[in-house]
């Protein structure tokens, strides 16, 4: 039985494929790479991301190069970022859940936080938990950091997110997961893990 909800943020709870594909674009566009549309990006996307970097570049990124793109990324995407919104179904499924819920993202703390509150989410979360430093890496260590912050016993918890990393992270810890369409990840990606798929955040819900 389900009693907490992890949420992630990026491509579940905030739907900002468009930031990520346009800033990416941009960061690419100093390589002479073509553009890349939201399917095309889905078809290199995994984490750590630098893995998606080298897949667009054909090669492997040389030494220092990964932190030049990640801080170029993110000066594009944070740019970028101001004109997106939340999945069409957030608020509603936030608010249907009666048990206790919480969000763990891969994003930086000081940008996390203050976006969700923008939104007036906020106190659906007993927990927000960001990255204090460094990007791009894998989930697992920090939801194994979250679950021991909450302390919330993990077959107890549900995972909702648009990566395969966030399968595996809850798989880590010892929960469950629900792997959702709307973000970063292709679909047979997602179905390739074994974990159910959805299409709505609304039928995530329904897995709990």
């Amino acid at each position: 039985m389900t009693k907490h909800i992890i949420w992630d943020w990026n491509g579940t709870l905030f739907h900002d494929i468009d930031a990520v594909v346009g800033a990416t674009n941009e960061l690419f566009s100093a390589y002479e790479l073509p553009p890349i549309t939201a399917d095309g990006f889905r078809a290199v996307y995994t984490r750590p991301i630098w893995l998606a970097y080298e897949r667009m570049l054909g090669r492997p990124l040389a030494e220092g190069e990964w932190e030049l793109l990640d801080t170029g990324f993110h000066d594009h995407y944070f740019r970028l970022v101001a004109a997106c919104r939340l999945a069409a179904d957030a608020e509603h499924t936030l608010t249907s859940w009666t048990g206790s819920q919480s969000l763990c993202s891969m994003a930086p703390h000081s940008h996390l936080v203050p976006i969700v509150e923008s939104f007036g989410i906020h106190g659906h979360f007993t927990r927000i938990d960001g990255l204090l430093g460094g990007t791009g890496g894998e989930k697992a260590g920090h939801m194994a950091e979250h679950i021991e912050r909450l302390g919330v016993e993990p077959r107890d918890v549900l995972v909702i997110g648009d990566s395969v990393d966030d399968g595996l992270a809850a798989q880590h810890v010892g929960a469950r997961a629900v792997l959702y369409t709307g973000g970063m990840t292709s679909r047979a990606d997602l179905e390739a893990t074994g974990l159910p798929v959805v299409d709505t955040l609304a039928d995530a819900l329904g897995h709990a």
